[in-house]
């Protein structure tokens, strides 16, 4: 499996190509504000875009939609909507082939209701969910919890070795492990759900207290 990873534009947004080597079939996620950029990549390496895929609905992450379908004919899928080509619905659970791989949609929600991962093979794409150090910004209340049990039932439940790719560069690496996250993300390491939410609510001071940028 090939990755790369875009530094598409925004507030340290980041797109990605994730290509079966075997087939060259290839999909895009939340190509954002550089969705030309990944397209000539694809194209000049041979890949062929089967999907596209948009981690949730925040405009940062959605703003070149109409510009990746325009340019490849591949509609955009989020959470809810159908692929075209396969029929095939955007929700929990749900697989798409791409070539000897297999896309599993995460439906994670808490940072927006409509919050997607995508696991491919050794790697999840978390989008705004999970970061280096970080989770997704949320209020204190019912969008905190649904992010609370999204982090632990469903990302922690994957592999330690599997590798993190996240929506934004806003952690000490543009890429992690969720052994790593496990071990070393404040977020994750609180005991229940109330210390969760005690840490967003002092997160600037933690920040400061911790050296966190």
């Amino acid at each position: 499996m090939f990755i790369k990873q875009f530094r598409t534009g925004g507030d340290r947004n980041f797109g990605y190509l994730v290509a079966e080597e075997r087939s060259n079939e290839a999909m895009i996620i939340d190509p954002s504000f550089s969705p030309d950029c990944i397209v000539s990549y694809a194209r000049e390496h041979g890949y062929v875009i089967r999907y596209a895929f948009a981690t949730h609905d925040h405009h940062d992450h959605t703003n070149g939609n109409a510009a990746m379908e325009r340019l490849t004919g591949v509609p955009v899928l989020m959470f809810g909507g159908v692929d075209p080509h396969t029929g095939r619905a955007v929700e929990s659970q749900s697989c798409f082939a791409l070539g000897q791989l297999s896309i599993v949609v995460l439906h994670t929600p808490g940072h927006t209701v409509d919050s997607i991962c995508l696991h491919v093979g050794d790697a999840v794409f978390t989008g705004d969910t999970l970061f280096v150090g970080k989770v997704g910004g949320t209020g204190l209340g019912d969008d905190a919890e649904q992010e609370y049990k999204s982090l632990h039932e469903t990302l922690l439940a994957l592999p330690d070795e599997c590798r993190v790719f996240p929506g934004h560069d806003y952690g000490v690496a543009p890429e992690s492990t969720i052994g790593h996250e496990r071990r070393t993300n404040p977020f994750l390491l609180q005991p229940d759900f109330a210390s969760f939410v005690h840490l967003k609510r002092t997160w600037p001071e933690y920040k400061t207290a911790h050296g966190i940028a």
